[in-house]
């Protein structure tokens, strides 16, 4: 089978969900490329849209002190602490549309404390086309874990970002060997054929 035809079949709009990963403002506000960033997103996000490709957001919903992990405690205090002096840092910068589908989450993984799987076996759905920040953290995480599950992740590369572009570039090089990469273009592309 040819490559593009392959890309087609296995990112058809009925087997697809496009997974917006933690795109909130105090994640946006610290990213390194964030007009190009919410552009790209936003390009997906209509073809997404008009192609009948079921859109999700992810959103960090904080547990209280007492109840979050003492591990992401220690190791966010810091980004946390800066982050958390952004306005509305938690709201989502991309306003979902009726139809889509918003799931909050506690960790770096939208397989892990959500009905995700459920929702995406239920539905028939085999691939996940992922966008979002940051990609050294969820959006690998989430890659991993999808790959793990069986269903196949793609990383839309000039719509994921993180506040650390060396992070950025070792994940996306990490995951080559275990994930579809595409360009938003690419990826609008294939839904509009």
């Amino acid at each position: 089978m040819e490559m593009n035809s392959e890309l087609k079949e296995i990112l058809s709009p009925g087997k697809t969900v496009l997974l917006i990963w933690d795109v909130q403002n105090r994640l946006v506000h610290n990213i390194f490329n964030t007009q190009s960033f919410l552009e790209s997103t936003k390009s997906v996000i209509s073809s997404a849209r008009r192609n009948g490709v079921q859109v999700i957001f992810s959103k960090i919903t904080p547990l209280s002190d007492k109840f979050e992990s003492p591990v992401r405690k220690y190791f966010f205090k810091n980004r946390f602490a800066t982050m958390n002096q952004v306005p509305n840092g938690l709201d989502l910068t991309i306003e979902p549309s009726d139809s889509d589908i918003v799931i909050p989450k506690n960790t770096a993984s939208m397989f892990i404390g959500t009905n995700f799987e459920m929702l995406l076996r239920n539905a028939g759905i085999t691939t996940i086309a992922i966008t979002g920040i940051a990609t050294e953290f969820g959006v690998e995480s989430t890659a991993r874990d999808a790959s793990n599950r069986g269903f196949f992740p793609v990383i839309i590369t000039d719509a994921v970002s993180s506040y650390n572009k060396e992070g950025h570039d070792r994940s996306l090089e990490n995951l080559k060997n275990m994930s579809i990469q595409l360009k938003s273009e690419e990826i609008i592309s294939l839904w509009n054929q």
